[in-house]
């Protein structure tokens, strides 16, 4: 088949993925919730008329892998990483780049990542990952436990239908499957054997909370804050979360 043809056959696909109808009962978080992610990227400037914000000294240096959100680079935690830094955390990148969705290749660079830095520092690494990211870090926690000290998930969909959310339709359009087909083998509701933290908020403008904080036997705690959904990757609320939950590991 002409490459032309093989293109425009995985396009039009992707669009009939897309226009699909969600589960009757199924939504993601209401409007408002929605419009306010927007004011979300106006943080970096607000950041500059508060108090500067300074992490107490870690009593407890931890080894820490970061796991950006879907359609996200590692750079939208880079703040985040500065700070976990500041206090004497080691941060790592995940080595993927932009978070274009799970793939079995994907799921082995990352665990080959994970060995690399584990045999580097010699310590077992505390994943952090942000929205779909958390979902990966649950996953690559099942299948490494022995290198995963915990793992802290912050607006991630990993509990109830994969639709209970506003950005199933660019999933599927960006990944070309469906969010209850995905090409890996995964029951992303499973528990890691590992201590499990779930933080969520009720002012999640993507992701419902529901999904996100999860049920009793799904994750070990589930802790509220009140950012919205991309504010979990540079709030001053959502740092000084993960902070605190690397001093408990």
């Amino acid at each position: 088949m002409p490459e032309a043809a093989v293109i425009r056959d995985a396009l039009t696909r992707r669009v009939a993925l897309a226009r699909e109808k969600a589960p009757e009962n199924v939504h993601g978080p209401a409007l408002p919730y929605l419009l306010g992610e927007m004011l979300s990227p106006l943080e970096p400037l607000r950041r500059r008329f508060r108090a500067p914000f300074e992490l107490p000294r870690s009593a407890n240096p931890r080894v820490v892998m970061l796991l950006p959100g879907f359609g996200t680079h590692p750079f939208r935690m880079r703040y985040m990483a500065e700070q976990l830094e500041r206090a004497g955390h080691k941060v790592k990148r995940w080595g993927l780049g932009f978070n274009l969705g799970p793939t079995e290749e994907n799921f082995a660079l990352l665990e080959k990542r994970l060995k690399q830095i584990h045999g580097r520092y010699g310590q077992d690494v505390v994943l952090v990952g942000w929205s779909l990211g958390g979902v990966f870090a649950r996953e690559i926690a099942k299948r490494n436990p022995d290198l995963v000290a915990k793992v802290i998930t912050m607006g991630s969909p990993f509990s109830g239908t994969p639709y209970a959310n506003n950005a199933w339709r660019i999933y599927h359009l960006v990944t070309g499957h469906s969010v209850e087909q995905p090409p890996v083998a995964a029951d992303m509701a499973a528990k890691p054997p590992v201590e499990t933290v779930a933080l969520w908020s009720p002012r999640d403008g993507i992701v419902s909370p529901r999904s996100s904080c999860g049920r009793a036997g799904e994750r070990d705690r589930a802790i509220a804050l009140r950012c919205t959904h991309l504010g979990f990757a540079n709030s001053a609320e959502a740092i000084e979360a993960v902070a605190r939950e690397l001093e408990r590991a």
